[in-house]
Parts: structure tokens; sequence; C-alpha cells
């Protein structure tokens, strides 16, 4: 019997597991494609192994979506310990969910392929978004650099205008605009 998040799964499962949503998310990332003999392949597995771990397009799509929030989600409590929630809030939007969003389009169209069919994405990646967001809020009302009437879900829907940035122009100056003219909004 396990106890806490530890995964019944073998060592050796779990890192295939890794390698594969790994190399699919560079596949994603740079051709939009999933061909599971060319994941095998750069995950060094065999195909069989890709087909046991997910066994439809559909699914290892979803899996490396999930994977990928959960990074976006994660490094907020580290930009908070190491950085003042005003400072943390724009290097999160410019460095982390910017920087995601350019360099996932691949992702973006495999994932709206994958999810037509469900129509909608998998709830737990949503709610992790919506919680990293008001994490990011609550910090900066406790230290007094926003209003404290901000509702989570409404600076996301602001935050969603970061798919519009032209992976081609100057994103990033775009991106760090964007969060200003957000951070103007939400100031107290």
């Amino acid at each position: 019997m396990t106890t806490g998040s530890v995964s019944p799964r073998r060592a050796d499962t779990r890192r295939n597991h890794e390698r594969i949503l790994v190399a699919a998310a560079k596949s994603l990332a740079c051709t939009g494609e999933v061909s599971f003999n060319a994941i095998a392949k750069q995950a060094e597995v065999g195909v069989g192994t890709v087909y046991r771990h997910f066994p439809t397009p559909e699914s290892l799509i979803l899996a490396v979506y999930e994977r990928e929030v959960r990074h976006i989600v994660d490094i907020v409590p580290v930009l908070l310990d190491k950085h003042a929630p005003d400072q943390a809030f724009r290097i999160w939007v410019t460095d982390h969910l910017a920087h995601y969003m350019m360099t996932k389009l691949g992702l973006a169209d495999a994932l709206r392929r994958a999810t037509a069919s469900r129509g909608e994405l998998p709830a737990s990646a949503y709610e992790a978004m919506v919680g990293a967001v008001r994490r990011i809020i609550e910090a900066n009302v406790a230290a007094g650099t926003v209003r404290p009437d901000l509702d989570p879900l409404v600076c996301l829907r602001g935050l969603a205008g970061l798919l519009m940035l032209d992976p081609k122009g100057d994103w990033r100056g775009d991106a760090a605009s964007l969060a200003d003219l957000l951070w103007r909004g939400m100031a107290p």
C-alpha cells in the first residue's frame, strides 16, 4: 500500500511516461502533430510503450497539456518566494505564461482538435490556472499592491489576451504592455 502522492507505478514506468510526455511536447511545439512512432523514437521507448501509456493521440495531447499547465502553476509559489508579489506577477505573465503561449502554438492547435469531440479542456487544468491567479492576487492584496475586490476569473480572462500575441513579432514587449495594462486596472 502506498501513501501520499507516491505513484504505485514502477520507477522505470514513471521515467518512460515522463520521457514520452517530453518528446510529445517537443513534437507538438515544432509540428503540431502527434506521431507515436516519432515520439517513441525520440523518447527511446517502443511504440507499444507509448500506446500502453496513451491509447489515443487525444489522450497524449491532453496529458501534455496538463503537464505544461502544471509547470506554469507550480512556478507561482517559487516566484512569490523569490520576488515581491508585484514583480512575481509581471515575471509570471511575461516570462512564463506568455512564453508558454508563444512556444506551444502547435500544442494549442492539437489541443483544439483533441477536444473537438469532448467540447472542453480538462476542468482540473482550468481550476489549477484559476488557483495560480488567485494565489498571486492574494499575495498582492496582502502586500497592498492591488485592489482587494479583484476576481481571479476576470484577471485570467484579461490574461487570455496573451493568446493574441504574434509569435513572429515583438511578443515579449507586447506581453509586458498587456501585463502593465492589467496591472494598472488592478491597482488600488
